[in-house]
């Protein structure tokens, strides 16, 4: 199995019919992101039996220039935004990385962490504003495309959005991370000092799986 075959045959089911349709309109009439050629971007760095690690975000960043196709994730140049200094604040505790200066996480990408929001578009300063619009049934086939994998994964759920896919997970499996979101809403509540990063990797390692190198390159 892998991305390309699982997206196709996704694409020819009715509700992806409805939600193309939906989009294609948002796009043609709106300011949507993130770009159209990045909607599918975190699924381009490793395919579906090299991922080792799946984060599990919300929607995109929904201001200019920010959303890359990557949860979590903005391109070099754009100010990091609040949720990921946080992430990276507890990186920093966790596993000691050097805070970055940018908030590129492709480096993550490139070692098989899917960074993977469960919404993949958003119209422009409305936050949530294409949820319920067929995205969240293609994420959770993606999601439990990834369960029925062989080889142990790393699933870490920040949130309570991100926490209720933990249904579709087989835990006797896979490796189940989840906390409060990084947002500085709720980062206190319990995601500062809760250790993903380390908590992974030992995971990996206990698996044969060559861990996760944090490190924001």
């Amino acid at each position: 199995m892998d991305f390309k075959t699982i997206i196709q045959n996704e694409r020819q089911q009715p509700y992806y019919k409805e939600l193309e349709a939906f989009v294609n309109q948002e796009y043609a009439t709106k300011i949507i992101y993130p770009p159209r050629n990045r909607v599918f971007h975190c699924f381009n760095f490793q395919d579906y039996d090299d991922i080792k690690v799946v984060i599990i975000g919300q929607d995109p960043y929904h201001e200019e220039h920010q959303a890359n196709g990557l949860a979590f994730s903005v391109e070099r140049g754009v100010q990091t935004p609040p949720s990921l200094v946080n992430i990276y604040k507890e990186a920093h505790d966790d596993v000691g990385i050097e805070i970055p200066s940018h908030g590129d996480l492709t480096s993550w990408a490139h070692q098989g962490v899917l960074l993977l929001n469960t919404v993949l578009t958003v119209q422009a300063h409305r936050a949530n504003s294409h949820k319920e619009k067929g995205w969240e049934v293609f994420t959770n086939h993606i999601i439990q495309a990834m369960n029925q994998r062989e080889k142990p994964l790393v699933f870490i759920l920040w949130g309570r959005q991100a926490i209720d896919k933990a249904r579709m997970i087989d835990q006797t499996k896979h490796c189940v991370i989840t906390s409060p979101h990084p947002s500085p809403l709720s980062a206190y509540r319990g995601f500062f000092g809760s250790k993903p990063f380390s908590k992974t990797n030992q995971f990996l390692i206990s698996q044969g799986i060559q861990p996760i190198d944090w490190r924001i390159q």
